[in-house]
């Protein structure tokens, strides 16, 4: 599962991709990004952490609309930038899944 990182203000926060078949959608998650392991020769330092903001692109109908869902139990601040940073994200995978579906069906979208 791939996944970007960005900092902002001293946080870091992920966005990751994976497909999730009970939707039939990719699923474009944002999270706050935790530490990884201390290890200081490690090309990896954050890690995704638990998503808050999850969108589903639907890849097998074009009709279909992408969904975003809120999954936070507690009240959270997303800044702009980080949020329209993440939006970037989720128009790149739509356009990755319309491509796909043009040219051949879902299994062409990685």
């Amino acid at each position: 599962m791939p996944w970007e990182l960005k900092e902002h203000a001293g946080r870091h926060y992920a966005v990751l991709f994976h497909y999730a078949l009970p939707d039939d959608a990719w699923a474009v998650e944002l999270s706050e990004a935790v530490p990884a392991a201390e290890n200081p020769d490690a090309a990896v330092t954050h890690l995704p952490g638990a998503a808050f903001l999850v969108t589903h692109v639907p890849d097998e109908d074009p009709n279909l609309k992408p969904t975003v869902r809120v999954w936070s139990p507690n009240e959270r601040v997303v800044p702009y930038e980080v949020m329209r940073w993440y939006m970037e994200q989720v128009a790149d995978q739509v356009e990755r899944c319309r491509i796909a579906f043009e040219q051949g069906g879902p299994e062409a979208v990685e």
